[in-house]
């Protein structure tokens, strides 16, 4: 299993390139089961969601070729079951998406519940009552959700709360429906703007994706399109608190600054400097910083997916900061690997209180999930001493050899396989 080993208390300065976004990569790969005709699909992040699920779609019988490095041309015209098996799902909860290409373009869908990061209960009750409204028959049997719909059929559907993957799936699945699909309450994040773009290149016709209200009007049949994946907008923040935890100067490249509006804003709250391009974002600071109170929202509000990377921040700031997680339950189990660092965090339900202290000090801590593990390596750098961070595989899930980029602006950071 490998480690990380980090020798903290180095300013980070340089430049750095942002990666395809996972949480838009993941939907589009998945969008290819929706026609018999090749999706091209540039700056795919190579991590290990992504290898999931395509290990998933060849499992389906989707033929998937690497072209260079970030390049992937997936053609779904041999697809011999509809079948998602636990073993294939269970470590990641995007596997859930092909729930709806299936049942809309094969007529039915047998999908294993899926797992992912225990960061508290996600339930894709919403994917299924708006599939039933479309006309689909659901049943759960011995933990699969089956869907079976010979032809589905428009609808307006209003979810009662916010979400993305379930806004992705019933977006994939209206296409090929009949009629028009009206969604209420829709995700407005960058990554359903970015997979309905793509489903539009392929002939579908969407509007109003990236607003609360999404129009699907259904057509026969897809064809193959060629799309480029948005940047990571979740690693670019992530770099960017990088830069304020260990008061380097850091330039991210190839990155959409309009979609970290609220973590650049509390960034400079905290006092950190931040400029931006067209395409580049780039932040200093001296290392001291002030505390801030943050909220988590759904897009445009600030991310749970950079919550755990503030904390981090904030452990160091001067002043105290309240951070409120209103989107996932269970999502401070990094807060007890900070208090073996020195930071001094209490929490009470779904509030962190979080006390800024002069210096972390290095220690071995291990990741719980995803955004916990960056959470704990930003920390590291900070630190003063030797950080060794765990479990790593859960970061991997997210960031492509981030130890490369970071010895790249500087980082005393090495992985180890045991």
């Amino acid at each position: 299993m490998d480690r990380l080993i980090i020798r903290g208390g180095v300013p980070l300065r340089g430049k750095v390139e942002a990666g395809g976004a996972k949480n838009a990569a993941l939907p589009a790969l998945v969008a290819s089961l929706l026609t018999e005709e090749s999706i091209r699909l540039h700056r795919v992040p190579q991590l290990g969601d992504v290898k999931t699920i395509i290990g998933l779609l060849d499992h389906l019988g989707v033929s998937v070729e690497r072209g260079d490095r970030d390049t992937l041309s997936l053609r779904a015209d041999g697809i011999g079951q509809c079948e998602a098996p636990y073993h294939l799902v269970k470590t990641m909860r995007a596997s859930v998406l092909v729930l709806g290409p299936l049942a809309a373009r094969f007529g039915r869908a047998r999908v294993s519940l899926p797992g992912g990061c225990a960061i508290g209960p996600r339930p894709i009750n919403l994917h299924l009552a708006a599939l039933e409204k479309m006309g689909a028959t659901i049943s759960l049997d011995g933990g699969y959700v089956e869907a079976k719909a010979p032809r589905l059929r428009g609808a307006r559907i209003t979810f009662d709360g916010q979400t993305v993957t379930g806004t992705e799936n019933v977006m994939m699945a209206a296409t090929l429906a009949d009629g028009v699909t009206v969604l209420e309450n829709a995700a407005c994040e960058p990554e359903v703007a970015d997979l309905a773009a793509l489903l539009n290149r392929m002939g579908a016709r969407i509007e109003g994706a990236g607003t609360p209200t999404i129009s699907i009007e259904g057509v026969q049949h897809l064809h193959g399109a060629e799309h480029e994946v948005i940047p990571d907008r979740v690693e670019t923040g992530t770099f960017m608190v990088a830069a304020a935890m260990t008061g380097g100067d850091v330039t991210i490249n190839r990155c959409l600054p309009g979609h970290l509006e609220a973590i650049t804003e509390k960034l400079r709250e905290t006092g950190v400097f931040v400029e931006e391009t067209d395409s580049s974002i780039r932040v200093w600071g001296d290392g001291q910083v002030q505390g801030v109170n943050i909220r988590t929202h759904p897009y445009p509000g600030f991310a749970t997916d950079m919550q755990a990377q503030f904390m981090a921040l904030l452990s160091i700031a001067q002043g105290s900061s309240v951070i409120t997680e209103t989107v996932f339950e269970n999502r401070f189990m990094h807060v007890n690997e900070l208090l073996r660092m020195g930071a001094d965090i209490k929490v009470i339900g779904t509030t962190a209180f979080v006390h800024g202290v002069p210096m972390l000090s290095g220690a071995p801590v291990m990741a719980t999930d995803l955004r916990a593990s960056a959470s704990l390596v930003l920390a590291g750098l900070a630190a003063k001493g030797t950080t060794t961070v765990s479990r790593v595989y859960h970061l991997d899930r997210g960031y492509e050899s981030i130890e490369r980029k970071l010895q790249s602006l500087g980082a005393g950071i090495e992985r180890v396989t045991e």
